[in-house]
């Protein structure tokens, strides 16, 4: 086994008041290996900016601006997260899903995207 010892002792990460988190799930069952970049820096954004119930109010604008991306590249990122059950959103709320497996009962509920926006996705040839 690798010893591990960090490479700078006075930049050790301490948990802030304000601590989101990222769960190892995402690697170990390889969710994050559906993901395309745009979906990853899109889902990152998300957990970081998330109140502890995975919520969050940031508007499509807001998101492309701090992110760098334009309508297509936030529609089909925020398409793929969905398809992909990391994400769920109702304008204006994203919430960040737990990773835990869905019941096979709930897994054909109802998409928290609006299906026009659904319709301008695949209408635009933007997918993940």
């Amino acid at each position: 086994m690798i010893a591990k010892s960090p490479i700078l002792k006075s930049r050790i990460r301490k948990v802030p008041k304000s601590f989101s988190w990222v769960d190892h799930r995402l690697v170990r069952e390889k969710y994050i290996d559906r993901c395309t970049h745009v979906q990853s820096v899109l889902y990152l954004f998300l957990v970081c900016v998330a109140d502890s119930k995975g919520l969050s109010f940031y508007g499509d604008k807001a998101i492309m601006s701090r992110l760098a991306m334009d309508q297509a590249d936030l529609h089909g990122a925020r398409f793929g997260l969905i398809r992909h059950g990391l994400i769920a959103w109702q304008k204006p709320i994203y919430q960040v899903l737990g990773l835990d497996p869905v019941p096979k009962k709930t897994r054909r509920c109802k998409s928290m995207m609006r299906l026009s926006d659904i319709l301008k996705v695949a209408a635009e040839g933007t997918h993940d």
